[in-house]
């Protein structure tokens, strides 16, 4: 597979501090790939840099063949980008904000009237074309940013925090769109603050920390290097975790204590495996 994304070696400074720093890693043609980081861990201004919103102070970066740098107009072109702030105009109807953003793209008519239809259809926002954005349902607003990132056909899908703030069932909702989008082919980064978004939409997941990409694999790889079973302890008002290689170990392990007070054995997840690495809550 070729590599839709790649970033090598990339810095970016503010007031000469790395907030960015040495990060390298690329996603294939395809892939669905999450990116986890607590807050501060760099992951926005990773973002703002492959939608070339802002330029790396080092390195290089390229999405879909192009410079981000050098041919940003061309990789405008390829990227759809959801923001985790509602950015549709709230005082135009939903048609409105499609048609502006497709003029936006110059993408010419009939073929514009035509893939309008087509997305709203596909986020099943068709019915409420007339309505004003602002009379929306925060699940619908989400819904109707991915239409028009869509729009313009994109090679590659940027979604930050896509489903933040949503109820679980329209939650589950954004997924199944996500998830068919993926499956017809497109590339995706996704970031969120919940794990379970992860581990149901992702192939593979990079962890960021300092600016720096601690950890990158496939959820089984991740949870082979960390241990799949858990021993979990409670000491006064915390947890205390150990890992091991398998289940089974763990519950041998917890077999032979002469005092089980306080302890349980489960596997091991996501957020375990993301708190022993950075040593905080991704919130």
């Amino acid at each position: 597979m070729s590599n839709a994304v790649s970033i090598q070696n990339v810095c970016k400074l503010y007031n000469k501090i790395p907030v960015v720093n040495h990060l390298s890693f690329t996603i294939e043609s395809g892939e669905m790939f999450g990116l986890l980081g607590p807050n501060g861990a760099g992951k926005s201004t990773t973002i703002r840099m492959l939608t070339t919103l802002t330029k790396p102070s080092s390195g290089q970066i390229q999405v879909a063949g192009y410079d981000v740098t050098q041919q940003s107009l061309q990789v405008k072109q390829c990227i759809g980008v959801v923001l985790q702030q509602i950015s549709v105009d709230t005082d135009l109807s939903v048609w409105e904000n499609m048609e502006f953003h497709g003029r936006m793209h110059h993408i010419p008519n009939p073929k514009r009237q035509q893939l309008i239809k087509q997305w709203l259809e596909y986020v099943e926002l068709a019915e409420r074309r007339d309505d004003l954005v602002k009379t929306l349902s925060g699940g619908m607003k989400r819904r109707l940013q991915i239409a028009r990132a869509l729009l313009h056909e994109p090679q590659i899908l940027f979604l930050d925090e896509p489903t933040v703030g949503l109820d679980p069932q329209t939650r589950r909702r954004l997924w199944e769109i996500i998830r068919d989008l993926n499956k017809q082919g497109m590339t995706m980064l996704l970031t969120t603050h919940y794990m379970d978004e992860v581990e149901y939409l992702c192939d593979r997941i990079g962890i960021m920390d300092g600016g720096k990409l601690i950890k990158l694999g496939t959820l089984p790889q991740l949870r082979q290097q960390h241990g799949e079973g858990l021993v979990m302890k409670q000491i006064g008002d915390r947890w205390e975790y150990n890992f091991f290689p398998t289940l089974e170990e763990a519950n041998v392990y917890l077999d032979r204590q002469a005092d089980k007070t306080g302890m349980m054995v489960r596997a091991s997840n996501l957020e375990d495996i993301f708190v022993e690495l950075t040593g905080r809550q991704l919130d």
